[in-house]
């Protein structure tokens, strides 16, 4: 049995890892899972790159990032696998609440652009927005859809907040709304401090939010433990994609050892039924996240490509450098060498247009068939790496 080191932020989008090492996923590959709870981001980023860590949950714009030199000098990281897409959710403190309620605001939870422009509405001077870390989907997930919805750049203020600490800041009145993975948002409503306005994939229906990062270093000289790693890590995916799974799931991630939470909690973001309010308001958002279905494992290039696009034009770096740069860090290859062998369905090509499907499509595959998951933009947006900048 050979041990592997795994760093983990305390989110539900962490179950993959987590039942790879409780249902026995990862001793059937013949390893043993080490699994560190970590407290912020940036600790997952610098352990992994100084060794301490054999692999690591992280947010998916991070090594796009370091792609991009965004980050601290350290070895090259490879995001081998998606680990889950979406699972976040936006909220509002108490005060905004009761402007938006008093606005007549629904909060439907369905339609990005009518909660966006009701938010425009009431907000005065420059709204803050806690995000779990600079290089996140939250992030970017915030400044397309408030942007969209008549937010300049100047009336954003993004505060990075580590996700367990997200209901204190907005306790501290340090945040006016933030975005963030589950349980937490829940955590915040449920101490009567924040009101949810929209999942995430109400912005974007199939944001990818963690991937499975590792060392290139580690992929190349350890290939038998990257792929056995790599397959048990997608066995548990699969399984937690069974809808009769996610309660017993909800229990085993809220144990102490991980979230230290009530199950109740863990189980809204994993079926997606969330109270929304204080007042107990319930909301029904149908593929709140995803582990394995309809593709959402995959680490298509265009993902890469998207993300540093946008981060490049942020931060004065030629786009088509960086998405070239960047798309080499989705190791599409390492997914179809290690996953096709457990008879993972596997993609024809390794990108394609982002945002382009609007409801879940049938398409070829290396063998026969398979479904990619829908994941249009609330406001109708697309990205083809193939095309100029300018056109994205």
């Amino acid at each position: 049995m050979i041990t592997l080191r795994l760093g983990y932020v305390p989110l539900i989008d962490a179950a993959p890892l987590i039942v790879a090492h409780e249902l026995g996923f990862a001793a059937e590959e013949g390893l043993a899972l080490d699994l560190i709870r970590l407290g912020a981001w940036a600790q997952a980023r610098d352990m992994l790159g100084a060794g301490l860590l054999d692999a690591a949950h992280m947010l998916v714009p991070m090594p796009v990032g370091q792609a991009l030199g965004l980050g601290p000098a350290l070895p090259a990281m490879d995001l081998v696998m998606i680990l889950s897409q979406g699972g976040q959710a936006v909220a509002v403190n108490r005060d905004l609440e009761g402007r938006l309620r008093d606005a007549g605001h629904d909060f439907a939870f369905d339609d990005a652009r009518a909660a966006g422009l009701a938010l425009r509405g009431v907000v005065t001077g420059p709204l803050r927005v806690g995000v779990p870390f600079h290089l996140s989907t939250q992030s970017e997930l915030v400044r397309h859809w408030l942007a969209a919805c008549g937010f300049a750049p100047t009336e954003l203020d993004l505060i990075t907040v580590p996700p367990p600490m997200m209901t204190d800041a907005v306790a501290r009145g340090e945040v006016d709304a933030f975005c963030v993975g589950e349980p937490w948002a829940s955590f915040a409503v449920e101490r009567g401090l924040a009101a949810l306005l929209l999942p995430g994939t109400a912005i974007w229906a199939a944001a990818p939010e963690k991937g499975l990062v590792l060392l290139r270093g580690f992929t190349d000289a350890r290939p038998t433990e990257t792929g056995a790693l790599m397959r048990a890590v997608w066995r548990a995916g699969r399984w937690l994609d069974d809808p009769d799974h996610r309660g017993t799931a909800a229990e085993i991630l809220s144990r102490p050892a991980y979230l230290n939470l009530p199950p109740e909690l863990a189980e809204r973001g994993l079926t997606g039924r969330l109270t929304i309010s204080a007042g107990g308001d319930i909301r029904h958002a149908p593929g709140f996240i995803a582990f394995n279905a309809g593709a959402a494992s995959f680490p298509w290039k265009s993902l890469a490509a998207l993300f540093a696009q946008r981060l490049a034009l942020r931060h004065g770096l030629d786009p088509q450098d960086a998405m070239a740069r960047a798309m080499a860090h989705f190791r599409t290859d390492l997914y179809r060498r290690h996953l096709r062998p457990a008879g993972a369905p596997l993609p024809g090509a390794s990108q394609r247009v982002e945002g382009a499907l609007a409801e879940d499509r049938s398409v070829a595959a290396e063998r026969g068939g398979m479904i990619l998951r829908a994941d249009g933009f609330f406001d109708g947006f697309t990205f083809d790496p193939a095309a100029p900048a300018s056109a994205n």
